[in-house]
């Protein structure tokens, strides 16, 4: 998917390419595709069968809480909660402040500065690592752990990749809002 999407975020080639309408709509397509698989590819690394860790903190005073098929450890709870949270506030208030067809097709008329996009340049993709993180700890998945730093080197390589194309069509505008926002910790 990762190959996918960063041709769908060079909206500026792609219509030289096929044209305005042509380009446009190509585009379009190849963002919904590899923003799907994304998607599915961390469902899939979360609930696929793998070693389950322990965290040794408080392990004998923590309880376990029946869900579904698994045994989840209160603490686990505990842990993913404020991630979760943090990650589904950051995705939500970015679609809000974009629409969710620019969410899913990543192409904008305009600069969002903002909201959330004051705070951060990429919400949804901190608040994808933030609630793959948590994730990963309620359901003690180790490779999903494990494939963290992976993961977010791609969303950093893709948040790049859209910041060349948004710099192409925005020029100096994007360039302002990029040297007074960071693009994931907020400071």
């Amino acid at each position: 998917m990762v190959p996918l999407n960063f041709i769908s975020v060079e909206h500026t080639r792609l219509q030289k390419k096929y044209g305005k309408e042509r380009g446009t709509r190509v585009g379009e397509v190849l963002s919904m595709i590899s923003g799907w698989g994304l998607f599915l590819f961390w469902f899939g690394v979360w609930i696929t069968p793998q070693p389950r860790y322990v965290i040794p903190v408080f392990q004998n005073l923590s309880f376990i809480v029946p869900i579904a098929t698994l045994s989840i450890s209160v603490l686990n709870i505990a842990l993913f909660v404020p991630f979760f949270v943090a990650g589904a506030w950051l995705g939500i208030q970015g679609v809000k402040e974009t629409t969710l067809k620019v969410a899913e097709i990543h192409r904008t008329d305009r600069i969002i500065t903002t909201g959330v996009y004051s705070l951060v340049r990429h919400p949804q993709y901190l608040g994808g690592i933030l609630a793959h993180i948590g994730f990963s700890i309620l359901l003690s998945a180790w490779y999903s752990l494990i494939v963290t730093p992976i993961v977010t080197l791609i969303i950093y390589l893709i948040s790049k990749k859209e910041e060349e194309e948004l710099l192409r069509e925005f020029g100096r505008e994007y360039e302002e809002y990029r040297k007074k926002v960071p693009m994931f910790i907020p400071l």
